[in-house]
């Protein structure tokens, strides 16, 4: 029966790639197959728990912290943060060899912290900063690299979405492999927990970005020059411009981690503060905020639409036997949990290609998530893994998400190969810290466990 399991997923990878939608892939595949599996007598009537199912998303109170991220991110882009950030950041730096690359990649780290969304921040410091660095004689490949790679930081540093996604859908693994071992008071692994656990590795990705650009400014200085045409700025320019949204993201990231508030009642913190900081700025009106209103539902509708769906398949996949014959493969592959966790990420890895990451959230990590986590590895620590080899995934050529979404937006003087090539020091990069966070996962828990003894 669990061949029915594989049949059904393998669909779903076909149809996908095809470019349907994916909510109703998922929920209208599932429901042809369970459909089959009935007809055939080889499925269990699994499908009446999805109403519960149903009702539990929409009753997930961490959930409603997506919404008001979205809003919050959208907001701020709106408000034209990242334009004055990357002018004054330029102006601070640009006096300097690789000033404006240093620049696009400290302002690549706040956007992500603000907003979130990968493919916003992709293509707003694609539409930035990419025509200004190849005026002032930067390497296409080298301009582009550093765009992308500051673009996806917004998977890994919170808040993030991708991290409050990716957190509820632990929780619930993580309570479901303690109980299938019999731990019938489960240990529960929050939001806030992951926020903690990817500040300091966010934090390691963005200092060697910046080491990697140093080496330039050393090695191959005339792929990053220095400008010429600096307008001075002073002190009081600076702290404008970076104070604001730096007091937003320490009010949010600051309560959560230590323990103020939850993510949701941070995010509508969130969201409130960037509304004042576009008011403060001039940059409100009731157009703006329909447009942002309206962004935040069709976000808001997509990641639920997608979870429903998700669940759906869930089910379907359960009712066939599917995560017993996951369960019983991973187990039984030589070298155990250490062999387990690289298939999960090399696999993970190869799905980055075809879809984003919260349809990888919704449909892989519940079926594989139980599973490492009875294998005794740290819920926080897999969180960040996975996360990290995402985030790398959508860097990689060819498929990678982050250079589609900058080919969209560079001029036709830039190369596809040149996209290519510019990424290749940066996937080196997100490859050395997972090897980092492998050998030494204290990177990850340290602060954690330090913060919630």
């Amino acid at each position: 029966m669990s061949w029915m399991a594989l049949l059904m997923f393998l669909t779903i990878i076909i149809i996908l790639m095809a470019g349907y939608p994916v909510a109703f892939t998922l929920a209208g595949v599932a429901l042809i197959f369970a459909g089959i599996g009935t007809a055939l007598g080889i499925f269990d009537p699994v499908l009446t728990a999805l109403p519960n199912r149903i009702f539990g998303i929409m009753n997930n109170q961490t959930l409603l912290a997506v919404p008001l991220f979205v809003f919050m991110g959208c907001m701020l882009e709106r408000a034209k943060i990242a334009e004055e950030l990357l002018e004054t950041m330029s102006n601070l730096f640009g006096k300097r060899p690789g000033g404006l690359a240093l620049s696009v990649i400290i302002v690549g780290m706040l956007l992500a912290a603000s907003t979130g969304i990968v493919g916003a921040t992709v293509v707003t410091m694609g539409l930035l900063s990419l025509p200004t660095m190849l005026k002032r004689g930067y390497d296409p490949a080298v301009s582009t690299g550093v765009i992308c790679a500051s673009g996806t930081l917004g998977q890994i540093i919170p808040p993030s979405i991708v991290l409050v996604l990716l957190g509820d859908q632990l929780s619930s693994a993580f309570q479901q492999a303690q109980l299938k071992m019999g731990i019938f008071s489960p240990e529960t692994v929050s939001v806030g927990d992951l926020f903690m656990g990817a500040v300091i590795p966010g934090c390691l990705l963005v200092s060697l970005y910046l080491i990697y650009i140093f080496w330039l400014t050393r090695f191959n200085p005339a792929s990053v020059p220095m400008a010429t045409d600096i307008t001075p700025t002073s002190v009081g320019t600076v702290l404008k411009a970076l104070l604001p949204p730096l007091i937003l993201i320490v009010a949010v990231l600051g309560s959560i981690i230590f323990g103020f508030a939850t993510p949701t009642e941070a995010a509508s913190v969130g969201a409130v503060g960037a509304l004042l900081l576009a008011i403060t700025r001039g940059q409100f009106n009731l157009k703006r905020l329909m447009e942002v209103m309206d962004t935040t539902l069709r976000v808001t509708c997509m990641v639920f639409m997608i979870l429903i769906g998700a669940t759906l398949f869930s089910l379907v996949f359960r009712g066939f036997g599917g995560d017993e014959a996951v369960h019983q493969l991973l187990s039984n592959l030589p070298g155990g949990v250490v062999t387990a966790m690289i298939v999960v990420m090399l696999v993970l890895f190869v799905l980055g290609f075809i879809l984003d990451f919260i349809e990888i959230t919704f449909v892989v990590v519940p079926i594989v998530g139980p599973i490492l986590l009875m294998m005794g590895l740290d819920p926080v620590w897999l969180g960040i893994m996975i996360a990290i080899n995402l985030q790398t995934s959508f860097l990689t050529p060819p498929f990678g998400f982050a250079l589609f979404y900058l080919r969209g937006v560079a001029p036709d003087s830039v190369k596809t190969m040149e996209i290519y090539k510019g990424v290749i020091p940066f996937i080196v990069i997100q490859l050395l810290v997972l090897l980092l966070l492998a050998v030494w996962p204290q990177i990850v828990t340290w602060l954690p466990d330090t913060l919630n003894p």
